[in-house]
């Protein structure tokens, strides 16, 4: 383990310094050196138990009931402090389908989509259940089906009290996730029938091992498709990387960018406003997004959703979805290095955004 080793030798050094110099514990406090010394075994410190703080922190969350009494406890007080959801939604209505934002825990949002010709509908990350079965029985509808596109407690901790009452919804998500209450895994491009709707499930791993995103067919509808997409897209933003690598996410968020333009985003999270305000320290001259930012501003200060966006959108603006962009390379102070293919240099990219805070 390499963690034991480098405490070791910091330990080390830190008395040898002590015994070079003569110094008891006052005087080493009262010695530049020592002082700058003492601040960089400190950060050194911090950078090694960092990683390790958080792949623990991590665990806990996803692997045990600790976890899930985290997100009850934020769904309470989500609940207290927005009693009417963080964001008015804005639902949209084609022939025959209507798309429900449901904004839930203190900027989630869950979906409920809904075959208006039998009623039948499908609940997508429903993480407050309370909220979700409150616009089940608002639009007198009845729950066949839950897409979870994540095992995380944000996206799927709804689901057992949502079965608990609708006994024969089907819960859908990864084959590959550790999803609450699944009954119907499901493998890439696999079809999902609600009603007259049709979700394709397309396996987009990085932010977890098995994370799904589900692209409802518009066609039916005479509508464009609407890709509901978890963790893996946001407005201007992308999930961090916490079961994978830049590669793979990379290539997750490919097959996401591969998607028709008009395609609707309908993103797990309500973060417009700051992932927006990072992308334009990218690329402050980039007319688009400037426009985009004014327009979310307005919505956020209105207290409204800023969704959904679209495909094409989000190729003009969206710093992960640009990661083939000189402009962004530029910004980045990056170029590909002499034996580097592009997709690793792309990946290279990817990387360097995704540290940012706003991934998230």
């Amino acid at each position: 383990m390499a963690w034991p080793g480098c405490l070791a030798r910091l330990q080390v050094l830190a008395a040898a310094l002590v015994a070079c110099c003569g110094l008891g514990a006052a005087s080493l406090a009262r010695c530049r050196p020592a002082r700058r010394l003492r601040h960089g075994l400190a950060k050194a410190l911090m950078a090694l138990a960092g990683p390790l703080v958080f792949r623990i922190g991590y665990s806990l969350y996803t692997r045990t009931k600790l976890g899930y009494l985290f997100y009850k406890r934020q769904m309470k007080r989500a609940r207290d402090r927005f009693p009417h959801g963080h964001s008015i939604p804005q639902p949209v209505v084609f022939s025959g389908v209507k798309i429900l934002p449901i904004p839930v825990l203190s900027n989630n949002y869950s979906y409920l989509v809904i075959d208006t010709c039998s009623n039948a509908a499908a609940a997508v990350d429903p993480s407050d259940p309370l909220a979700v079965q409150a616009a089940i029985e608002q639009e007198g509808v009845t729950l066949e089906a839950i897409l979870c596109t994540h095992k995380h407690w944000d996206h799927s901790g709804g689901n057992t009290a949502l079965r608990r009452r609708h006994s024969s919804c089907k819960v859908y998500g990864s084959a590959y996730d550790s999803i609450s209450e699944l009954t119907n895994p499901l493998l890439d491009k696999e079809v999902v029938s609600v009603g007259q709707l049709r979700f394709k499930a397309l396996f987009t791993p990085g932010h977890t091992v098995g994370h799904m995103v589900y692209v409802l067919d518009g066609k039916p509808f005479a509508g464009p498709a609407c890709l509901f997409s978890g963790d893996l897209l946001f407005l201007s933003g992308c999930g961090r990387i916490f079961e994978g690598t830049p590669e793979t996410m990379l290539a997750s968020l490919d097959t996401a960018a591969e998607l028709a333009e008009d395609t609707l985003l309908w993103p797990g999270h309500e973060y417009a406003q700051e992932c927006l305000m990072f992308a334009s320290l990218l690329e402050p001259e980039n007319p688009v997004l400037e426009q985009k930012l004014q327009w979310v501003t307005q919505q956020r200060l209105e207290k409204r959703s800023t969704c959904p966006s679209t495909i094409g959108e989000e190729k003009e603006y969206n710093p992960f979805l640009r990661t083939h962009c000189r402009e962004l390379h530029r910004a980045l102070g990056l170029q590909p290095l002499s034996d580097e293919d592009w997709e690793s240099f792309r990946a290279r990219v990817l990387k360097e955004i995704t540290t940012s805070d706003f991934a998230l």
